[in-house]
C-alpha cells in the first residue's frame, strides 16, 4: 500500500481511472479509510464527468466499501460511458 501511495505522489497525482484502481486496493488493504477515499474520488467524478448517473456510483462506492467486489466492474463500466476528462491541476 505504501508503495502505490509513493508512486502517486511521484507522478503527481492519479487519472480518474488510476484513482478507482488505488481506491479497491486500499478497501482490500485498509477498508477503514475506504469511505472517506471513495468520498474523495466520487468528488473528483462528479467534477470530471459530462454526465453522472448519481445513484448507480454511490451504490457501487458504498458496496465496494463494504467488500463487494462486482462493485469495481460496476465502476469501471460508468467511467467509461461518462469519459471524465482530468482537469489542469492548480498550483
Amino acid at each position: 500500500m505504501r508503495g502505490a501511495q509513493i508512486a502517486a505522489k511521484e507522478l503527481g497525482g492519479l487519472s480518474l481511472h488510476d484513482a478507482l484502481d488505488y481506491l479497491v486496493l486500499l478497501a482490500e488493504v485498509q477498508p477503514g479509510r475506504a469511505p472517506a477515499a471513495a468520498i474523495r474520488w466520487h468528488g473528483r467524478l462528479e467534477l470530471e464527468a459530462t454526465a453522472l448517473t448519481l445513484t448507480e456510483s454511490l451504490a457501487a462506492l458504498a458496496d465496494l466499501c463494504a467488500g463487494g467486489r462486482d462493485a469495481v466492474q460496476t465502476l469501471k463500466q460508468l467511467l467509461r460511458r461518462v469519459r471524465p476528462t482530468l482537469p489542469p491541476r492548480v498550483r
